[in-house]
């Protein structure tokens, strides 16, 4: 099947108020990821190897995008026409890398198209990501091949531009629109475990315009505080898979962390910057507040409206619909679908 080719396109504008400036989308290239779009959606071909006799997955994300990959029009039948291939091999964290070279040694071995290009138009399903090791078939996996994972994902075994994330599977009842105009009880919100670092807590604690849970909050309270904060605050880490909630309420994610992150989900859609604010953590609350407070100034509003339209793209449904977070997972995929193909010859 094939969708409308005006469906997508009133789901890009439908959500940025008409007087929004081009400045403040939230994708890096506005002007092109709707015929981009539509010509992933028309053309884009996937040929998956024959499946395991079981096969299970360490996270309902991964299980929901291999369901909805096999079951997508972008399956073909002949790999010759296929732009990628997919190994329906399920990648855990507990696998050897001896299990990963008998994996893909197959593939090799039995289909001609893993020599063609050394895995480089191939990609995998591993939520925690796999380890190097120094078989040959392990090498160009990690090195050339596309591995998508959960975010966030697993330190050294994450490859920028080359790899990746999943977004997160969202826990709340967002609002269908973010309203026009927010009117926040809180500056900031940090819930349970989103902030572990023990001293910026306990200046976190002690400032009266940020609340901060202590425990966990019931799914109405944590609800009502994304719905009433300007802006919500993550400590890079596990706890950092709740970003896509706070942005569908229309809370600005604030984002604690002394390195650049390069695994953000939809890193070759969305302007993170647009989004997102990130503050490192040695300047403690008076400097996130200072950070905070001329974002407020200056762009606050710009943020929080394309921090509610990108969280659309975070929505994973068991029917697939346009433009929600398996289709633009496969928009990257279909990003990464230009390789070289070497000449048809024995390998050793």
């Amino acid at each position: 099947m094939s969708f409308p080719p005006f469906l997508c396109f009133f789901f890009f504008v439908s959500f940025l108020p008409l007087s929004t400036p081009l400045t403040s989308s939230p994708y890096l290239s506005p002007t092109i990821l709707h015929p981009n779009y539509q010509k992933m959606i028309q053309n884009f071909k996937i040929y998956a190897y024959p499946p395991p006799e079981t096969l299970s997955f360490d996270s309902k994300v991964e299980s929901l995008f291999y369901s909805s990959l096999i079951h997508s029009h972008f399956i073909t039948q002949n790999p010759e026409e296929a732009h990628l291939f997919f190994i329906p091999f399920s990648f855990h964290s507990g696998l050897s890398t001896r299990a990963v070279a008998y994996v893909v040694g197959n593939y090799r071995t039995e289909f001609i198209y893993w020599n063609r290009t050394l895995g480089a138009d191939h990609f995998f399903l591993s939520c925690s990501g796999i380890g190097h090791g120094a078989d040959r078939n392990v090498v160009e996996l990690k090195k050339n091949s596309v591995q998508v994972s959960c975010f966030p994902t697993t330190a050294g075994l994450f490859i920028p531009h080359k790899d990746v994330s999943l977004p997160p599977l969202a826990n709340v009842h967002a609002p269908v629109h973010a309203p026009a105009s927010k009117s926040s009880s809180y500056l900031g919100y940090v819930r349970y475990n989103w902030v572990k670092e023990s001293n910026l807590m306990e200046q976190l604690l002690a400032d009266p315009e940020i609340v901060v849970e202590s425990e966990p909050s019931d799914q109405l309270t944590y609800e009502e505080r994304l719905a009433g904060s300007k802006f919500c605050l993550f400590e890079y880490g596990p706890e950092i898979s709740a970003i896509g909630e706070a942005m569908s309420f229309g809370c600005v994610p604030v984002v604690i962390t002394d390195r650049p992150i390069q695994d953000l989900p939809l890193m070759d859609l969305l302007a993170w910057q647009q989004i997102a604010v990130f503050v490192g953590s040695s300047g403690g609350v008076n400097e996130i507040k200072r950070v905070l407070g001329r974002v407020v100034v200056e762009e606050y509003e710009d943020m929080r409206e394309s921090a509610a339209v990108a969280s659309k793209h975070f929505v994973w449904n068991d029917t697939t619909e346009p433009c929600d977070a398996f289709h633009m997972v496969m928009y990257q995929l279909w990003l990464r679908r230009h390789t070289i193909r070497y000449a048809e010859r024995e390998w050793a």
